[in-house]
């Protein structure tokens, strides 16, 4: 039976709407994950190549740096007067390993939710804020969309850039932990969100993996002072920029945050 005119026009129009939507094939010999983005090989190489790369600062002894750090975190009384304190310490072994600049923290200054990622990545170290990178903006839509947009601060486990974008290593992360403790103090949040599995190790200590951590409610406080709140692990957002599929699962983590508070605040004036 030959096919009418109409039924030709529905099937072209059809292809059109696939090819535009970039569908290219009808079937493959695999199940292809298209969500999934690989970096290019030239970001893979930088990776691999500065991956194991924690270098001491010259001249500078940890415990001296650690030292120098809670000095200079304990003078500050406001989170401006801390962001001037990191800037001013000398004792992170990142400053000399590529970083143009400290980037401590944005948000509400009085904010009810204290936000800690890993650190900064390219776009960070240049614009001297945290989270204004692709990740930041998903992060920030998100946070708009659960209603957060401006109740929350953000800052990171370390303030330099790592090279290649790495990982901070523990060291590093130690030794930048008595400016995050001290954001905490200052800010006394009513609840602390830790977004990827090394700000969630470094702030509690914790040995699982974010996958077991996240979306359970743990709490946090400090070892000096009458300072805590409770914490919620979640991913980063930059692994959402690889695996979209995980972002029902942070959306989840935000509500549960976006309802704790909006009970806290309803008890409080009860």
């Amino acid at each position: 039976m030959n096919a009418q005119p109409h039924d030709i026009a529905a099937v072209e129009s059809l292809l059109a709407f696939w090819r535009d939507a970039g569908v290219d094939a009808c079937y493959g010999d695999a199940p292809v994950d298209h969500t999934h983005i690989a970096p290019p090989p030239a970001v893979k190489a930088v990776q691999r190549a500065t991956a194991s790369v924690v270098m001491p600062l010259a001249g500078v002894n940890a415990d001296d740096a650690l030292a120098e750090a809670r000095r200079l975190a304990a003078g500050a009384a406001t989170l401006q007067d801390l962001a001037a304190a990191v800037a001013a310490f000398e004792g992170c072994p990142l400053r000399g390993m590529g970083a143009t600049q400290s980037v401590f923290g944005r948000g509400n200054p009085n904010a009810s939710v204290l936000i800690i990622g890993e650190g900064p990545g390219g776009d960070e170290d240049r614009a001297g804020q945290p989270f204004v990178g692709k990740a930041g903006q998903l992060l920030d839509r998100m946070l708009a969309a659960a209603g957060l947009t401006d109740k929350v601060f953000i800052t990171n486990t370390v303030f330099w850039r790592p090279p290649g974008n790495r990982t901070p290593s523990p060291q590093e992360q130690a030794v930048c932990a008595p400016f995050v403790e001290r954001a905490f103090a200052l800010l006394k949040p009513r609840a602390v969100l830790l977004l990827g599995a090394a700000s969630a190790k470094s702030v509690l200590g914790a040995e699982e993996g974010i996958m077991k951590l996240r979306g359970v409610w743990k709490e946090w406080r400090l070892l000096e002072g009458a300072v805590s709140a409770p914490v919620m692990p979640t991913l980063h957002p930059a692994f959402l920029l690889r695996q979209p599929q995980a972002k029902r699962q942070v959306w989840s983590d935000l509500l549960s945050l976006a309802v704790r508070l909006e009970t806290d605040s309803v008890e409080e004036q009860g």
